[in-house]
C-alpha cells in the first residue's frame, strides 16, 4: 500500500457559537426531538446542523464551519481542525 500527504490547501473557517449575533453560512436550527411525557407536557431539543454534499450533518458549539475548495460547507470537531490546519 503506498503512502500519499495531502495537498496544501487554503480552505475558509470560522467557528460556530450559538450565542453569536451571526451565524457562518449555512448553520440552521432544528427541532431535534419532541418528546410527550404521562402528563401531556411536551420537552422539545434544538439543535443545528449544516446541508454538506453528503447531507445534513450535525453541528455542535465551537465547531469551525469549513467551506472547501468547491465552496461546500461542513463542520469540524475543534480537535481535528485544530491537527490539521494552521492559520495562514
Amino acid at each position: 500500500m503506498g503512502q500519499y500527504r495531502k495537498k496544501p490547501v487554503v480552505v475558509e473557517a470560522e467557528r460556530f457559537w450559538p450565542a453569536a449575533e451571526t451565524w457562518p453560512d449555512g448553520v440552521v436550527e432544528y427541532n431535534r426531538e419532541a418528546v410527550e411525557d404521562a402528563a401531556g407536557n411536551k420537552s422539545t431539543w434544538f439543535a443545528w446542523r449544516i446541508q454538506t454534499p453528503e447531507g445534513p450533518h450535525e453541528v455542535t458549539p465551537g465547531d469551525w464551519i469549513i467551506t472547501g475548495i468547491k465552496g461546500e460547507k461542513y463542520p469540524c470537531n475543534p480537535d481535528i481542525f485544530e491537527a490539521t490546519y494552521d492559520p495562514v
